[in-house]
């Protein structure tokens, strides 16, 4: 969004061929009216999402953003994510006002594990052919996203590209930008031996795994998007699949301003699972024992399952019902439960963390 489309056509040196007449940008299958009424649609979208900080307006060259006030020392947290195949259930179900959710989620869940407030998203909207109807809806989630998130969507970059993608598809990638104050930020440094691990369930599978996931409900299981989920609560599996990832701002912002600092350090659970992720939040030899079996499954991860996926795949594959990871002081283990809970993100008690003995995994899967 924000621009209208670019294109990269091939060069044409001092010696090439005249063009025909009358040939145009648009003959070689670039809009640039198409990306400029995207554009129009979309400012009234963009305005909800403008924070006090903001300095600028959609539709310069680049968009300006102040920082937040009241901070001893601010540190700029950067990241970068796409939304991967689940487009390509968006695209065949023709629905793509929640794909901008998912873009939205998978950067600025990234930001609050380091205890950042989000602060600012840029995305990327990459399509063979440009319908602007299909553009706003794309925004519109992405717009969604950001006011669940409390951050702007300052800006961003519509790319009309004939030729790269197949008729009907597109790509989406954002950049989100976010601020802590030096002293507050959340990591492996923080965590100690004997820190509770609690669990905020996800809405389902996220944005993560749907290789694997299409292969096995939509190929092996020979389900249609539009038929019931099995297992599932009337949804089709199509519904199932698209189900947005959810976004962990009102809960971090929740507890990140707790005196004391009772939360040490997150694990963001996206590619890579249980297996891969937590690791992540834990310093050099401390490990962790989670314990899944208070966290339900998501009907769709059980459906997977189903389908011949081995325990141990859907573990490093999936987020099994667990969206996040927080490491928390063992003696306010109930002061911020009872924060999380009054955000509509009740958490649960998965875990421990524990001195990691010769052999002993990063990750032990073990009933507390």
């Amino acid at each position: 969004m924000g621009t209208p489309p670019s294109s990269n056509q091939g060069p044409g040196g001092p010696n090439a061929a005249a063009p025909a007449a009358g040939l145009s940008y648009r003959d070689a299958g670039v809009d640039i009216d198409a990306g400029n009424e995207a554009v129009e649609r979309i400012k009234r979208l963009v305005a909800t999402t403008r924070r006090p900080e903001q300095l600028s307006d959609l539709g310069g060259f680049a968009g300006l953003m102040g920082l937040p006030k009241g901070m001893a020392e601010p540190v700029l947290v950067s990241c970068t994510d796409g939304v991967g195949t689940k487009l390509l259930v968006a695209i065949a179900m023709d629905r793509h006002d929640t794909v901008g959710i998912d873009l939205v989620a998978m950067n600025v869940n990234d930001l609050l594990v380091t205890g950042a407030q989000p602060l600012l998203l840029l995305d990327y909207i990459a399509v063979g052919k440009l319908v602007p109807t299909q553009i706003e809806a794309l925004v519109a989630g992405v717009v969604e996203g950001c006011r669940q998130s409390g951050c702007a969507l300052l800006g961003g970059e519509t790319a009309e590209l004939p030729g790269l993608y197949a008729e009907g598809h597109y790509d989406l990638a954002a950049f989100a930008v976010g601020v802590v104050d030096r002293a507050k930020i959340l990591g492996p440094a923080r965590v100690l031996a004997g820190d509770v691990v609690l669990a905020l369930r996800s809405s389902g599978l996220h944005s993560n795994g749907y290789s694997l996931a299409r292969r096995a409900l939509l190929e092996v299981g020979g389900l249609g998007l539009q038929q019931p989920l099995p297992g599932g609560d009337g949804e089709s599996v199509g519904e199932a699949m698209l189900r947005p990832t959810t976004i962990y701002a009102r809960a971090f912002a929740a507890i990140r301003d707790l005196p004391g600092a009772p939360l040490h350090a997150a694990a963001h659970i996206t590619g890579g699972g249980l297996i891969d992720n937590p690791p992540r939040a834990l310093p050099p030899g401390l490990a962790q024992r989670l314990d899944l079996a208070a966290v339900p499954r998501p009907a769709v991860l059980r459906a997977i399952a189903a389908q011949g996926v081995a325990e141990p795949e859907m573990l490093r594959t999936f987020n099994c019902g667990i969206g996040m990871l927080l490491y928390v002081e063992r003696t306010r283990v109930d002061e911020v439960a009872a924060a999380l809970a009054a955000t509509g993100e009740p958490a649960t008690v998965v875990g421990e963390v524990v001195v990691r003995e010769p052999g002993m995994p990063e990750v032990l899967f073990a009933p507390l």
